[in-house]
């Protein structure tokens, strides 16, 4: 036999929720197969056999939450019926273990389900968020039509429903999840019990959390502003978007300041480099993140070489990875790594802001919204449309100076668009 563990699929992955069964006892599967869906603290993925048998034992039910890497969640009789050598299971972990041996569960027995609503006989296909909060709100998840992927039901759908006034739960349910602990820690900070609705952290929040912690505490980083003025790239995007109308593409200006920051990372390679106690990385390509922001948290994913991409190229591409993000449709190697973050909050209005950066990345860019200021042109006062860029450096990396040449590369190419297609 062997056993199918619960496989990491992010580098932050500790533990995932098991959406969905593609198998069932009996079926025959090779390596290849699609059998299951996992939520991971980044997004919902396809596993695939990677071994040939029959499905002996499903070890793990459909909806399990909080199931950790590396435990067996299904078992496979192989061809011919020949035992092949499993991997390290928990009860040989509890015998070279013996203090731990009686809070080890037992490798063959299923893992319970998180409670979930019945309907007809069938379970109801919600996100761990969502039934959190139709718990806490008193929202009957049978009332609620699903909008998210395969018609699941998200987060959005159990707010509107909770303004529309959706059917009761179940009593008592509003306190299911809350830790005791973390609602006495903030009655230690003077906030009393009863005043508040605690949301417990699903696995995205706690991995940004942590991200974010280990890099504002272990990365020694600074902030360099500049302000640019981008009529001309306001004038030259409603060129190039009515050339592209027939095509269906349509460029942001986000997409202009991706493709700026790839070509000012190669005109200053000092700029496009990671950090390690090894060395310092220089990088080949400018593989610019531009941060999502999805149901829960936030992802980050990557234009690859995006100074060889056109403007359309890069429109395109990052329109479909801001799709699949939010459906949480990415593959892992679609957000992991790049060599340098955007992050833009132009569109809610933020004139300037500074992000964390994300490790280990050497900078990341901000970028805030563009607004009517008055500025002096050859000693007279004009009005402008100017947008304030944050970069927030990694002092291991990129010091002031090659932060201020990187800035110094950036802006000509955001005021004279142009130059960018040349």
């Amino acid at each position: 036999m062997t056993d199918i563990l619960m496989p990491a699929l992010s580098p932050t992955m500790e533990e995932g929720v098991l959406t969905k069964w593609h198998v069932k006892v009996g079926d025959v599967v090779k390596a290849g197969d699609v059998i299951a869906e996992i939520e991971t603290d980044k997004a919902t993925m396809e596993v695939e056999a990677v071994d040939e048998g029959e499905v002996l034992e499903i070890l793990v039910a459909e909806g399990s939450e909080g199931v950790k890497v590396n435990t067996p969640i299904a078992r496979l009789k192989d061809e011919g019926g020949a035992a092949a050598p499993a991997p390290k299971a928990e009860a040989e972990v509890a015998r070279a273990e013996p203090a731990k041996a009686e809070s080890a569960p037992a490798p063959a027995e299923p893992a319970k389900a998180a409670p979930a609503p019945k309907t007809e006989g069938e379970r109801i296909f919600a996100s761990p968020l969502a039934r959190r909060i139709a718990a806490q709100n008193g929202v009957d998840l049978k009332s609620i039509k699903g909008t998210g992927p395969h018609g699941r039901i998200v987060r959005r759908d159990v707010e509107a429903a909770g303004k529309g006034g959706a059917r009761p739960a179940a009593t008592g349910a509003a306190t299911a999840g809350i830790e005791p602990r973390k609602v006495q820690s903030l009655a230690q900070m003077g906030i009393p019990d009863g005043s508040y609705d605690l949301i417990p952290l699903d696995g995205m929040k706690k991995a940004i959390a942590r991200r974010m912690v280990d890099s504002i505490q272990n990365v020694p980083h600074f902030p360099l502003y500049i302000d640019c003025e981008i009529d001309a790239l306001l004038a030259a995007r409603a060129r190039v978007n009515a050339l592209l109308e027939k095509s269906g593409v349509k460029v942001s200006v986000n997409d202009f300041v991706i493709k700026a920051a790839a070509m000012a990372l190669k005109a200053v390679p000092e700029a496009n480099a990671s950090y390690s106690p090894e060395g310092i990385a220089m990088h080949h390509n400018a593989d610019v993140a531009m941060a999502v922001a999805i149901e829960g948290g936030l992802i980050t994913p990557i234009i690859f070489k995006a100074e060889t991409k056109s403007l359309s190229q890069i429109a395109t591409e990052s329109k479909d990875l801001a799709k699949r993000a939010r459906d949480r449709k990415l593959k892992p190697e679609e957000f992991q790594g790049g060599t340098f973050s955007v992050s833009n909050l132009g569109m809610f209005g933020i004139k300037a802001f500074a992000s964390i950066i994300n490790e280990p990345q050497g900078a990341i860019m901000s970028v805030g919204a563009g607004e009517q200021r008055p500025v002096v042109k050859d000693g007279q006062l004009a009005v402008a449309t100017v947008m304030t860029v944050t970069l927030t450096c990694d002092h291991r990396v990129v010091d002031g100076a090659t932060g201020a040449r990187f800035l110094q590369a950036f802006k000509p190419l955001i005021e004279d668009p142009v130059t960018m297609l040349a």
